[in-house]
């Protein structure tokens, strides 16, 4: 029973993974068709495409990303890490209100990644991280301030963000506060 149990929560993850790349493969290649013909027109005498085609070439870097982020399986290990740390490099200019023990359990790389991911999701005026304990788990409250504006891909915000949260993380995402979302990361307790 434990075994089938197994299976059929993995196969519910992939079928999850499957469809998330389904989709930003799909925006991925409407960018690029984008570009190609504002590439062309601006090489045959539309000048004033250039600046256009940097921009969409930098949605496409940003597509790409989106869909590499959900393509990739971690290859570190879970390990001991500490949120400021991580905060520090996923989200710079945000206030940090943690406990000098917030660590948790995860992959570094996999945790910076959701965090920026989780950034530029909620795309607000500024952002606030706050983390306490709650039994064995750290939530950590990302709280948007100002006007919030949509992401120009929806499928690169919430379904991305719980992708990686859920399946690489082992936490889980709440998008239930009307401010942001939180996200349940398993503690760290050093020996």
């Amino acid at each position: 029973m434990a075994r089938k149990s197994a299976e059929m929560g993995q196969r519910l993850v992939d079928e999850q993974r499957d469809h998330l790349l389904g989709r930003l493969g799909h925006k991925l290649r409407s960018a690029v068709l984008a570009l190609q013909e504002s590439a062309r027109q601006a090489a045959f005498g539309r000048p004033e495409l250039l600046e256009a085609v940097f921009e969409q070439a930098q949605e496409v870097g940003r597509r790409a990303a989106g869909l590499e982020a959900a393509a990739i399986e971690p290859k570190d290990s879970a390990r001991g890490v500490v949120l400021g740390a991580v905060l520090n490099l996923a989200v710079p200019a945000a206030a940090h209100h943690l406990r000098p023990d917030a660590a948790v359990m995860g992959s570094e790389p996999v945790l910076v990644e959701a965090l920026t991911r989780i950034k530029d999701w909620l795309v607000a005026d500024s952002l606030s991280v706050s983390a306490e304990p709650v039994g064995s788990w750290w939530k950590v409250s990302i709280t948007a301030s100002g006007e919030r504006r949509q992401p120009a891909v929806p499928e690169l915000g919430e379904p991305l963000v719980r992708l990686i949260v859920d399946t690489q993380l082992d936490g889980w995402l709440d998008v239930s506060p009307p401010d942001g979302v939180d996200i349940y990361l398993p503690a760290y307790h050093p020996r």
